[in-house]
């Protein structure tokens, strides 16, 4: 399968829009036009059930709906794209909407490190032990999370994004850091990025000059959201080939899945590409918050977590929305 994407742009173009009101279409344009919008043929084909609109779970996790905004900020949106305005003035006042969302919650930006003099915007290290590192090329994903609480890293808006692209630099902070053990790569996902630009971040860490790390963590929807990227992708063999160097370099690499729903587990694709990760040595473990009209009930979890330990996965993390975004319409 070749990978397509659907923006709020292009969505129309599907067959299964028909199935929607003018209303939910005119949502999709609003919302999408305020917090990020894309997801894929994957998603579209092979996990909604557009019989079940709006109530699908994957829908709902992938496409905008009118109540991810407060009345106040949706009818404003709508009043600005009818008006004809400008487009650098409807740009000006939807980005003023943007920032009273909390676009960085939980203080993130006072885990930016200072080093040499320079703010390492591409690197937080709020933990002793634990750096995280968002590469530049991998700020982005196969499709967005409706709540996701790092939409600012797919606005434009430039002053509120996390990211470096700086590999030396990346090395040259840890070896000065010889406390931290771990490295999580995230993003966006950083499996957006290629093969090749993966290695040249990660291999490095491989060496003797970086005995203290010892745990690498790799943060990614791709499973649930494009398992292609471990099957059919022309750099998929590749990437499995570096998962495999890590773990035989003595290194702990571990794949933090995103799973939101059971739904994102039955596909033939994803077990496939779950299969093909784990015979490199890899552990995959997954994690989601609890989402009101997608998880909000104790069978949804039961029937996630038992797929997962059956494929051979290790549920790890369960947590709630923060507070951005359109954290009102999934909080519990």
């Amino acid at each position: 399968m070749n990978y397509k994407s659907y923006t709020r742009h292009n969505f129309t173009e599907l067959p299964q829009i028909s199935n929607l009101s003018s209303e939910q279409i005119e949502a999709i344009r609003v919302v999408g036009s305020v917090l990020p919008f894309k997801s894929n043929n994957y998603v579209v084909e092979q996990l909604i059930d557009w019989n079940n609109i709006p109530d699908d779970p994957i829908f709902t996790l992938t496409f905008p709906r009118k109540e991810m905004l407060s009345k106040q900020h949706y009818d404003k949106v709508v009043n600005l794209l009818q008006s004809g305005a400008d487009p650098r003035v409807v740009k000006n006042e939807i980005n003023k909407i943007r920032l009273k969302l909390n676009p960085n919650p939980a203080g993130q930006e006072s885990n930016i490190p200072l080093f040499e003099g320079e703010k390492l915007h591409g690197i937080q290290h709020k933990y002793r032990e634990t750096v995280l590192f968002f590469p530049s090329q991998g700020q982005t994903c196969h499709a967005y999370c409706t709540f996701c609480f790092r939409w600012p890293q797919f606005t434009g808006m430039s002053e509120l994004k996390f990211a470096m692209k700086e590999a030396a630099l990346l090395h040259k902070y840890l070896l000065k850091h010889p406390k931290v053990s771990d490295v999580l790569f995230t993003g966006g996902d950083p499996l957006t990025a290629n093969a090749r630009i993966l290695s040249a971040y990660i291999e490095p860490l491989l060496s003797k000059e970086f005995s203290h790390i010892q745990n690498i963590r790799v943060g990614s929807k791709s499973l649930a959201y494009w398992p292609y990227r471990f099957l059919t992708d022309k750099d998929a063999d590749d990437l499995l080939f570096l998962f495999e160097k890590v773990n035989r370099a003595g290194k702990h690499l571990a794949f933090q899945a995103h799973f939101n729903h059971p739904d994102e587990l039955m596909t033939d694709a994803v077990r496939r590409a779950i299969e093909r990760i784990r015979n490199t040595g890899t552990q995959i473990r997954t994690q989601s918050p609890l989402l009101r009209n997608i998880n909000d009930n104790p069978e949804t979890w039961s029937k996630m977590w038992k797929e997962q330990v059956r494929l051979g996965l290790v549920p790890y993390y369960m947590f709630v929305a923060r507070d951005t975004g359109s954290k009102a319409f999934f909080e519990v």
